[in-house]
């Protein structure tokens, strides 16, 4: 395609959900074109709390040629009120979007948002440059694979279907942008694109084939990446372990930075072999944070949503995961699939927990442009949102009110089950009391707690208060959580906590012997002693350091 060497200002307008949140996006497309002496780049970024006048405002001080945005569920709405505004003060600046919000078909939105010169659907790495690079002459426009606009003449839609690159191992890495930031706590490598799983909820879904960068250009990336002082990786792959032999040697490359990175991957538990395994047991501990995708453990609801692989395997490769002491491992569950109850919703969590999942995500069903599952909801029976997130509202097995209560679950479950100091009494009260899940979360309700943050302090609080009145059998686990958690030895979760001033004499005059449970006893320590009904615990903490969460603990039995 030839070149039109017109000197360009190209503005990216960069909004992201939190200022902890990085979009890949402009550094990917910047890195395939900063050899482009004429087009010049700058970015103006903001995340969806700040004010968008504010943000048109710092994208009008530019006066730029072409304002580029990328759109995602939670960014899309506003992008268009930051763009709406930055164009009334811009006069002829062409603006073009892509993202995954224009996977589907695109004419309402352009329609719908006129200012918006065009539309990209698939892979921006080639497809922009190439607009760019005929954006002055119209009728060349056909020729950019992706490309979607409303014809200024007759006013027709025009769709050049998907874009694709083709020879993904070749396109040149988003950290050798001048516009990657190095400032974010976590960096995003993308490793492979395409996935070979069907999942009719997934916008890759259908991508095929899955594309490979080897495992030396991988090596390089990370090399550069570690010299930057990065140390948590989330690995974009969407089937990490889809080919056994290249995750085996992804995992010995990442093995070598024990110590200075840690690695997020999605890992599809029906696929965890021998090989596998055998290397997944040399992982260092802390390394490896895996998100096993199980979605729904029903059988019906995983074949109605086109997800591939074995129910009784993913169920072994995930129980095998949660065994594994050395690794972290993160499970979700899909709240409104077709076919998917609130009571079937309830039966996973409990199987989950039960096998120990270290976090365990509840999402509601989002239904995605370009996916099958939106083309298939009429068919369905699945009412959903027509404003991103696009979150299902109803289906056939699930009312409204279900899907809210799905969701309130899904808050508990984040509040006390993914949260350290009260994941093992969350545990517990889910394996031994049947319903509790459902009540406690009906309790968080009326509290009006759901839709609020919550300390870990005020969440100890709240479950110490509910199980003295529903549960008090728990009583002494939660008081034993509060104290390990650091927490106030003078408020009323802490229980009958009195101070030992000499604790070998205490034991002799008592007849009691300790058995340890962490640490060590330590004649420096400061020791506290918890009464229950049917136990006596015994806390050290460090004098030295004054950590608030004790250092020791022991039961004490009587001398036998």
């Amino acid at each position: 395609m030839m070149y039109l060497c017109r000197h360009m200002k190209i503005l990216w307008l960069d909004i992201n959900s939190s200022y902890s949140h990085s979009s890949v996006a402009l550094p990917a497309i910047h890195a395939q074109v900063q050899d482009r002496k004429e087009w010049e780049w700058c970015v103006v970024r903001g995340t969806i709390n700040d004010n968008p006048g504010s943000i048109a405002a710092a994208v009008a001080e530019h006066q730029p040629d072409v304002i580029a945005a990328t759109f995602w569920l939670f960014t899309h709405q506003m992008q268009i009120e930051v763009l709406s505004r930055a164009v009334q003060l811009i006069d002829g600046a062409k603006i073009v979007c892509g993202g995954p919000e224009f996977l589907g078909d695109n004419e309402s939105f352009l329609r719908n948002h006129s200012f918006i010169t065009a539309v990209i659907r698939g892979e921006g790495e080639r497809a922009l440059p190439e607009f760019l690079t005929v954006m002055e002459d119209s009728p060349n426009w056909e020729k950019v694979e992706g490309l979607c606009w409303i014809g200024s003449k007759d006013g027709s839609y025009h769709d050049n279907g998907t874009a694709r690159v083709a020879d993904f191992a070749s396109l040149r890495y988003p950290e050798e942008s001048t516009f990657f930031n190095w400032e974010k706590p976590f960096v995003q490598l993308e490793t492979t694109r395409g996935c070979f799983n069907t999942c009719a909820f997934c916008v890759s879904g259908g991508e095929k084939p899955v594309r490979y960068q080897s495992i030396s250009q991988v090596a390089a990336r990370l090399e550069k990446i570690c010299a930057h002082g990065i140390k948590d990786i989330r690995v974009l792959d969407r089937t990490f372990n889809y080919d056994i032999d290249r995750a085996c040697e992804m995992l010995g490359l990442f093995a070598q930075y024990e110590g200075k990175m840690r690695f997020h991957l999605e890992i599809h538990p029906s696929l965890i072999s021998g090989a596998l395994k055998e290397n997944l047991e040399r992982m260092p501990e802390g390394l490896l944070h895996l998100e096993a995708g199980i979605q729904s453990l029903d059988s019906k609801v995983l074949e109605e949503s086109g997800r591939r692989g074995s129910l009784d395997s993913s169920l072994k490769g995930l129980e095998y995961l949660c065994s594994s002491s050395n690794l972290q491992t993160h499970a979700d569950l899909i709240a409104g699939l077709p076919e998917y109850t609130l009571d079937m919703l309830h039966s996973d969590i409990a199987r989950l927990v039960a096998m120990g999942v270290d976090e365990l995500q509840i999402e509601s069903l989002k239904v995605l442009p370009g996916t099958r599952m939106r083309s298939e909801a009429r068919e369905k029976g699945l009412k959903f949102s027509p404003m991103p997130p696009y979150e299902i509202l109803q289906t056939p097995v699930m009312s409204p009110g279900e899907i809210r209560k799905a969701m309130q679950i899904s808050r508990m479950i984040d509040l006390y089950y993914n949260s350290t100091a009260w994941q093992k009494v969350t545990r517990k009260m889910i394996c031994d009391h049947p319903g509790f899940a459902e009540e406690f979360t009906g309790y968080l309700h009326e509290m009006m707690v759901l839709n609020s943050p919550v300390s870990l302090e005020r969440r100890g609080i709240i479950l110490y208060q509910y199980c003295k009145t529903h549960h008090p059998e728990m009583v002494t686990d939660i008081t034993v959580a509060w104290i390990q958690a650091g927490f106030s030895l003078m408020k009323e979760p802490a229980g009958k906590t009195v101070k030992i001033k000499h604790l070998d004499a205490f034991l002799k005059e008592n007849d009691l012997c300790m058995s340890a449970e962490y640490g060590q006893a330590s004649p420096t320590h400061r020791y506290y002693l918890l009464t229950s009904s049917d136990r006596l615990i015994l806390f050290g903490y460090d004098s030295e350091n004054h950590q608030p969460a004790p250092v020791f603990m022991a039961s004490l039995s009587p001398i036998l």
